[in-house]
Formats: C-alpha cells, structure tokens, sequence
C-alpha cells in the first residue's frame, strides 16, 4: 500500500512537471554573477555569516545537494566541531563540540528547531532521523552552548529550514536514485506561488537492505509548508511532516568478530539470544506541525508567534526487553523585536520572549519475544515540563563594533509514576531550581575584510526523559543537570567579492556534572554525572575559489573546502565504581578530523566533487584501554544537467563512497559490555540516480 501510494504521487509530479514546462516562458539560466554572502536567521533575524560574532556552519541547499541524499551524516561532519554517526542506516548520533556518552542513540544535549518551532521536546529527545535530508532545504548550526535564547543546551543548536526563505517562483521536481545494498530514495516536491501564497510539498521514500545482516531501513515522509503574506510585511506559516521510519539494529560487534564477519550481526552468547533471532529494531511514527506568525507592527516593532505540536509512537524490541514509548508534545514560543532608527553611528535590536512546553510520556517495557511484546516489565508516566523567558540586546557602533548579550531564565521538572509493578496513583514531581543562562559577545571589524570576535557563555542541560527513565526500567531522581561556563575567540578572512573566507576558533568549555551513559550486566543502561570535562578545542573553516566561475574553457570552476578539527577533551574528576577516570581523554572523541573538499565545474553544466574525511583514532571505554581505529574516506559524486527544452531539466549523478574500501565503525557502542564496541560501516560502495525538475 505504501508503496502504491509512493508510485501514485510520483505520477502526479511527473505530470505537473510537464503541465508546468509547456507554461513557463522563461527559464533562469546559471550565468557568472557576483557571489552572494552567506546568511543566518539563527540570531532572530537574518545577517551576514561575516559579522555575526558567534561561531557559525551553514549547510545551503547547493551543498546538500553535492553530498549523497540518503543521509545527514556526510554532510553535517563537514561542519568543523561537529561529529554525527550513523550506527546502522537510519540511527543517528549527533554531539556539537563533546562526547557521545550521553547518547547510545539519538540526540540530546543539542536543540533543534524546525524553523521557528523546536523539534526537540520537552523530554529533551530529538528524532531528527525522521526527517528526509532531500526534502529539507538547508540547516545553519550555531555551535557551543547558546541558552541565552533558545533554553537548556549544553552544545549547541542546530536550526533547519525546510523551505527556502528566497523562492520566487513556482517549481516542481522528481528524483531518484539507487545504489549499492539494495539503497532506493525517491522524492516528489512542487512549490507553487500565487500573488500572496506559497504551498510547498515533499514527499519522499527510502529503503535500504544494509551493509550488514539484519540492517533493513524505510521511511515513508511526506511535508507541506505554506506561507501566507499579509499587510506590510506580515506572514502566516503553517508546515509539519509525517514520517514512519523502521529500521533494523544488528548489534554491536567485539575485535574478533568484526575480523572474522564485519557484515555479521550479533551473535548469541552462551546466556543472551542474537539480534536476529530477537528482532531489535526501532519503529518510529513520528507527527509534527504548528503555525508560524510574523506580524509588524510599525517599521520598527515586529512579533513572531508559535504554536506547535507532536505525537510519537515509538518501538524498540531489544535483546532483553521490548520498549513503547507514547509521546505528546505541544507548546509555544513568541518574541517581540524592536529596532532603532536609522543611524550612521548606533544601530540597535532589543528583543523579549519566552517559549513553553509539555511533553506527556507513557513509557513501558515487556519481556521481548522474538519481536513481540511479552509481559510487562514496568510501566511508567513521565510528564516533562520546560519554560523559558529570554531577552536580547544587540548593536552596532559605528558599523564596525558589534556588542551582543542575553540572558534566558529557565524552569524545568518532570512528574511520574509507577503504573506498573506498585500501582502508584498520585504523580511524584521531580523541579530543578531555575537557573539563569548568559550569554554576552562581540565583533570588531578591524578591517573591512577582517573581524575578530569573542563570547562568553554558559552552558546547562537537564536530563531527558530517556537518561531519567531508561532501559534499566528504574527512574533516576538523582541525576542532576549538566552546566558549564564557555570562553571563546575567533576572527573571520576574506577577499572583496567573498570567494575566499577563513574562519577560525578557539574555545574552552568547562562542564560541570557531565551526564554519562553506563551499561549494567544484563545490558539494560543508565546514567551517572561524571564530575566535569576540560574541552579545549580549536575549528577552522577555509573556503575558497581557486578558479573563480566562468563561462568558457574546459575548467569553468574549482572550489576548495577545508574543514579542522582539533580536540582536546578529557574528563577532570571522574571516578565510578571506585576506578578513577581523572584526566582521561574523553570517551568517543578523535583529536583530529579533517574534511577536505573539491568542486570542479565543466562545459555543458557537468560537475566533480571529491571529499576526503581524516578521522584520528578515539577512545570507545572511559579506561581508554580500547581505541577505535583511525580512517580516511573518500568520496566523490559527478553530474550532468541536461536542458531537455527551455522548461525542463533533466540532472543525471552518479557517485561513490568509502572509495579506498577501507575497515571503520561509525558508530561505536561507547563502554560496551562484552567488548562489542564495533558497528562496521559498508566497504565501497556506489549510487546513482536522476531528478527532473523546472
């Protein structure tokens, strides 16, 4: 059925593909023109990458589109300071600037909003692999801890648009691709405008058989977006996705068995049945939507309102239980911004707001039976509550000084009970004291094409529902928030037209309290505060047209990308179990990485692109007795847009990935029991496919 109905909207596309083509007059043909400055929204209102002083990574939807559409992960780690894993197709991890430990999967520690809406709940989990990567139109990642105006973070913030700010016309696409171990992705997408309305479709569709036994995945998305334009200026957005996404988990592997069988799930053991013979594997129905309103006021007074909302159905049969989570989330969020008058010596932006929300979770584990629930383990409520008021002042002197501060108060608890063995009636409410989370920066612009910058901010993350309540079936009132106080610097390069930047940071962030995911014997998790981190890291970012684009010759265009990463983190005071961890270097981080890029452009709109991706060795236990190995990726892709008429485009691609075949996991189980630290990533591997679009 589902696949049918895939089939069904593909055939709708393809005909507004062709309606549109014969109505269209023209076509915007790709000419030289000056290079655009790259933007953000992420600080309340659009500015220039250049001058914001905070430290900023902007995927566009130009290098989304150069990086295989099958998965976020390729792309999001060519962000310096920034590590996404992929475990097995479709589990995400994502940390900004730390440590996975607090993530055996998921997201947590990092907020993510889904344009003006938070994707992350109340609870403080995000299911951003529900999302399909084609159908989203560009991400900007605001890294380090930033609550000062979007609450409870401790890494970061990670702000997705799913349509694009600037469309001015009406469009429509259809793509395909596939590729090795049985990959197939599909997306079907229209945008139409009218005088005063735009609507926005995607659809998509992806399977994928998997490098490994046992590692099946599909998701079914579909995502519609409309926007409204009223009065002066003024905007109403309704958007929300669908997505039902399976996937299967084959288990980590130990040393010996990755040698002998890396494609192998895991096996039995003398006293715990395999991943295959129990099923594992999650299943996630995800719903998410809510309005959008900008409304000015004056010239100088504006008001953004949000309302949202989200149902999840979750499933997790693991190797000693079966997991059900039932999750409700809704909320709000409204600033109010007022501008200065125009001035050649002082501009300013005072902005007041504050954001709500609820999340109310059934949480139930059964004995797991091959994939079945069996009787209950333990049944729980948690009900997540989490507000916030913020307030930000920022100006420029001079166009040249650029002074930032913001404070948030926020408030946290959660409420739960036992419905499941004791039976308890009344809820039990767990409150953090309301914590007040600074931030205050700046940028000079000592040349018109040099900026150097500096900020202070702290850091402060409550546990999530699934570090409160997780798979050890026990609710942990003792986990306490983590918090900590970073200091940064940095400047930023570049030539008049912007076709060479360099960006580049330093930082020190000293958390407090570091949540830290253990492992029992029986594999069932929980978590610990692991006493404090030092993380000492340095970023760099250089991007730059070695031929600057053009119209003529063989080579039209090269552009280089640079991406460094340098690590030093280590746990300060970390003793668990009467093993003192004091001064290790923290769990799951590499030293270095290095992501290097080159897009070549040729006659007849074809394109190159290679990646390459160094990754240093990292520790996978808090002793770091055991290292996962270091690597070197490299990837490339090639395309060729054909104009079938002066409408209709035709784009053919095809690439590869891990093309030098080499042995790595990404996505090591950190402090595995029985040693199965491993989950191998597919040896080479290729893909191809088409879109048509006008």
């Amino acid at each position: 059925m589902l696949k049918t109905s895939t089939f069904i909207f593909s055939v709708l596309i393809l005909s507004c593909l062709l309606a549109q083509a014969q109505q269209r007059d023209t076509i915007k043909r790709d000419t030289t023109r000056k290079l655009q400055p790259v933007t953000v929204r992420g600080y309340l209102s659009e500015q220039q990458v250049f001058h914001v002083p905070a430290s900023v990574g902007v995927l566009s939807a130009k290098q989304l589109s150069l990086q295989p559409n099958n998965s976020l992960v390729s792309a999001m780690n060519t962000i310096p300071g920034i590590r996404m894993e992929e475990r097995t197709p479709g589990s995400y991890r994502l940390s900004i600037r730390g440590s996975l430990l607090r993530s055996p999967f998921g997201v947590r520690y990092v907020k993510v909003y889904y344009d003006e809406m938070p994707l992350t709940d109340a609870g403080g989990n995000t299911y951003l692999n529900a999302l399909d990567i084609r159908s989203l139109n560009s991400i900007e990642v605001l890294k380090g801890p930033d609550g000062s105006l979007f609450g409870a973070n401790s890494g970061g913030v990670v702000l997705i648009n799913p349509v694009s700010r600037l469309a001015d016309s009406s469009t429509a696409s259809l793509s395909f691709t596939g590729g090795s171990y049985g990959l197939l992705h599909e997306n079907a997408a229209v945008h139409q405008q009218w005088s005063s309305n735009e609507l926005n479709i995607n659809q998509g569709y992806q399977s994928y058989d998997g490098y490994r036994d046992h590692s099946y995945m599909q998701r079914q998305y579909i995502q519609l977006a409309d926007r409204y334009r009223y009065g002066n200026g003024n905007q109403l957005k309704a958007m929300g996705f669908y997505s039902d996404l399976q996937y299967q988990t084959p288990g980590g592997l130990t040393l010996a068995q990755l040698a002998a069988n890396p494609r192998a799930s895991r096996p039995a053991t003398a006293t715990l049945p395999g991943a295959i013979q129990q099923n594992i594997g999650i299943n996630t129905k995800v719903l998410y939507g809510g309005l959008v309103n900008e409304y000015h006021f004056s010239n100088r007074i504006r008001n953004v309102a949000t309302i949202f909302g989200s149902h999840v159905d979750f499933g997790n049969p693991f190797i000693t239980n079966y997991e059900q989570r039932n999750e409700n989330t809704y909320g709000g969020r409204t600033y109010f911004e007022l501008n200065s008058l125009p001035s050649n010596t002082l501009d300013w932006k005072l902005n007041l707001g504050a954001e709500w929300q609820q999340t109310n979770a059934d949480i139930n584990n059964y004995d797991n039976l091959q994939g079945t629930k069996g009787n209950p383990q333990a049944l729980d409520v948690v009900n997540t509550n989490q507000h916030f008021f913020f307030t930000r002042y920022a100006a420029t002197l001079y166009r040249r000084l650029n002074i930032e501060a913001a404070l948030s108060l926020n408030y946290y608890q959660y409420k739960f009970r036992n419905v499941f063995p004791l039976n308890q009636l009344a809820l039990a409410t767990k409150s953090f004291t309301p914590q007040l989370m600074p931030r205050v920066a700046l940028s000079y612009q000592i040349f018109n094409d040099f900026i150097w910058r500096a900020s202070v901010s702290r850091g402060y993350s409550t546990p999530t529902i699934a570090e409160v309540r997780p798979t050890n079936n026990i609710i942990n009132t003792g986990l306490q928030p983590e918090n900590g106080w970073n200091y940064e610097t940095g400047f930023r390069l570049r030539n008049r037209d912007e076709s060479m930047v360099l960006d580049a940071s330093v930082f020190y962030y000293r958390l407090n309290n570091s949540i830290v995911s253990q492992q029992n014997a029986n594999e069932t998790t929980y978590f610990i505060n692991a006493g404090g981190t030092k993380q000492l890291g340095l970023e760099v970012n250089f991007t730059s047209w070695i031929m600057s684009p053009k119209n003529s010759g063989f080579i039209r265009g090269i552009q280089f990308n640079e991406a460094f990463t340098l690590s030093r983190f280590s746990f300060r005071d970390y003793i668990v179990n009467n093993a003192n961890y004091s001064g290790n270097r923290l769990t799951g981080v590499p030293r270095q990485v290095a992501v290097s890029s080159l897009q070549f452009r040729l006659p007849q709109a074809i394109y190159l692109f290679v990646q390459h991706n160094y990754t240093a060795r990292l520790p996978v236990n808090d002793a770091n007795t055991v290292y996962a190995a270091s690597y070197h990726l490299l990837q490339a892709k090639a395309g060729w847009q054909i104009n079938m008429s002066r409408k209709l485009k035709l784009n053919i691609f095809a690439g590869g990935d891990n093309l030098l075949n080499k042995k790595y996991s990404l996505g090591n189980d950190l402090n595995a029991v029985g040693n199965r630290y491993y989950n191998p990533a597919p040896l080479r591997n290729y893909y191809a496919g088409l879109s048509v679009g006008i």
